[in-house]
């Protein structure tokens, strides 16, 4: 049984007097702090910060930890997240004194080695994108998404022109729309045709002299690759406009296709999933952008240059969107992307891409007979397979199935996204999964299906928490569990 004293807040495990430091004897003279700060500065008493010991704080964190699901403890299909694993050895790589003691205040010459590996990893951004200018300084992918759609707007004030509008296919990521918002933009949405692409008739209808950016994730969010992608493009810039790749699934396309050479003008990468940096927690993360050649100059500053066998940071860039982050970017989760590039290689990120497309369509082809999936009998990396017939027939929903999987020591699938499939569930293995623990889920999920539907409204039944108010829990978190 676990120790229920695991969840109890340091605060309430607090004892006065317990510590977990010993600090020596100061050897400086003392003065009272109200000689050294003014008044308005100091509190009225010490804050009323917990008492505990350094075993009490150890114990407190590490049972916490073994109450979450992670890459590294469960298989985790959560689609359009690709939380793939993680090679330890990048993380070891990126704490290696030369990279993570460096300050960005340092003086250039003393970390040309670091300078380097940024350029380089901007060189390999471009090879991968199609499109030369690279920006590392944007610090996730939704960030990415932003500083492109400026990027943009920073081009077409240039150019004396006027757009307010972009463009966004109905299934697209919810961080679309509001980068587009915050950019300065109105978004109209594109609508999807039954098979779940762009339908290029209605883009056609909408795309006008006010068209700033179409903004695509190609594959799609269904999983599909968008076959008329080419027409696509080809209407957006016939009126002027430019295309924007959501990088979110390039895990599916990375050293098959570019996106430049199919009409994107500007994207971002999602290092997390694509070149497998740690993922989630809210941060510190990284979203850079690539973006075509006459692009380059709006992008934000500074940028790695490379001067005969010097590296320096350009910060003289007088048609740049300026800063969006401090510095030059998130160097610890650049440096781990550096490490999983050298390490495959251009033809190691090809079999990356064929084995998380082989390894999806695997699964596909053991669940659609259990869960249907409605857009197409073959996908790229991922699926969205529908639970709304086990709704219908026997009132087991899409959310019932994910909890269920909780039991069984499976993450659950993305749910209820996207929102033009009912009963949604976005199913994406990676490759980094063996056909064994495919086989152990679909086997899994199929169990599921068939069990009692009153027994599966009430999972899970093994997790210290089961069947939360998700939207109060939102809202109104309770921070203590009570057995």
């Amino acid at each position: 049984m676990r120790n229920t004293q695991s969840t109890d807040l340091l605060f309430e495990l607090s004892k006065p007097g317990a510590s977990a430091v010993h600090l020596p004897a100061c050897d400086v003279p003392e003065r009272a702090l109200d000689e050294l700060l003014p008044a308005g500065a100091l509190a009225d008493g010490p804050p009323p910060l917990p008492e505990v010991s350094e075993p009490e704080v150890v114990r407190h964190f590490v049972n916490l930890s073994t109450l979450n699901m992670s890459v590294d403890t469960h298989f985790y299909p959560l689609g359009s997240c690709t939380m793939k694993y993680n090679p330890k050895r990048n993380e070891r790589l990126a704490s290696l004194p030369g990279i993570a003691d460096v300050h960005p205040y340092q003086p250039e010459p003393t970390f040309q080695g670091l300078l380097r590996v940024l350029y380089e990893c901007q060189e390999m951004l471009g090879q991968i994108a199609g499109l030369p200018a690279v920006s590392l300084q944007p610090a996730a992918g939704a960030h990415g998404e932003m500083t492109a759609l400026l990027v943009a707007a920073a081009y077409f004030r240039d150019r004396g022109e006027k757009r307010t509008t972009v463009l966004i296919p109905s299934g697209a990521h919810g961080t679309n729309p509001a980068s587009a918002a915050m950019a300065g933009f109105r978004a109209v949405a594109v609508e999807a045709t039954p098979e779940g692409l762009v339908d290029v008739d209605d883009l056609a209808a909408k795309v006008n002299e006010q068209t700033a950016v179409f903004m695509i994730t190609n594959p799609n969010t269904l999983g599909l690759f968008e076959k008329d992608i080419g027409r696509i493009t080809q209407a957006v810039h016939e009126a002027g406009g430019l295309v924007y790749l959501d990088g979110a699934n390039m895990n599916a396309i990375m050293g098959v296709t570019r996106p430049g050479d199919f009409g994107a003008d500007l994207m971002h990468f999602n290092p997390h999933k694509t070149f497998s940096g740690p993922h989630g927690g809210g941060g510190p993360g990284a979203g850079p952008i690539a973006v075509r050649e006459d692009l380059g100059p709006y992008l934000p500053s500074p940028v790695v240059v490379k001067d005969g066998d010097t590296y320096r940071l350009d910060e003289d860039r007088p048609r740049s969107i300026g800063r969006v982050r401090s510095f030059f970017g998130n160097t610890g989760v650049l440096v781990r992307m550096y490490c999983y590039l050298l390490t495959h290689g251009p033809e190691g990120l090809r079999r990356v891409a064929e084995r998380a497309v082989l390894g999806a369509n695997y699964l596909l082809s053991r669940l659609k007979h259990i869960v249907p999936v409605p857009h197409g009998d073959r996908c790229m990396h991922e699926f969205v397979a529908s639970a709304a017939k086990l709704k219908a027939e026997r009132d087991i929903s899409a959310m019932e199935i994910a909890k269920r999987l909780l039991d069984h020591g499976f993450h659950a699938p993305t749910v209820y996204f996207p929102l033009i499939v009912r009963e949604a569930l976005m199913i994406e293995p990676t490759e980094t999964e063996s056909r064994a623990a495919l086989d152990a889920f679909a086997e899994t999920l199929f169990r599921i299906t068939e069990e009692d539907p009153e027994w599966l409204h009430d999972a899970p039944h093994s997790m210290p928490v089961s069947r939360p108010d998700e939207v109060r829990a939102a809202r109104q978190p309770v921070l203590k569990w009570t057995p």
